[in-house]
């Protein structure tokens, strides 16, 4: 084997270890990618439970406000 021979050969198996680990970086970079897009559908998902029990909170205390002022307006008309 000549010398520029030997030189490619260790050109070649350098540029193969690069690009394997070029490949693995991308592929760590799409599990992280992946990783945060579930993370935020599962946030999403939260907050928008959360909205459904503040609507229910609310309308519970819209109905007990209600219900306090007819039970005011019944004892004054009693009165």
């Amino acid at each position: 084997m000549t010398e520029q021979e030997r030189i490619n050969a260790e050109v070649q198996t350098k540029l193969a270890l690069q690009d394997a680990k070029f490949n693995m970086f991308m592929q760590e970079m799409r599990d992280r990618d992946n990783q945060r897009a579930e993370d935020i559908r599962e946030i999403r998902m939260s907050i928008a439970d959360m909205g459904k029990h503040v609507r229910n909170l609310s309308l519970t205390a819209m109905g007990a406000i209600g219900a306090m002022v007819v039970t005011v307006i019944i004892s004054f008309l009693r009165n």
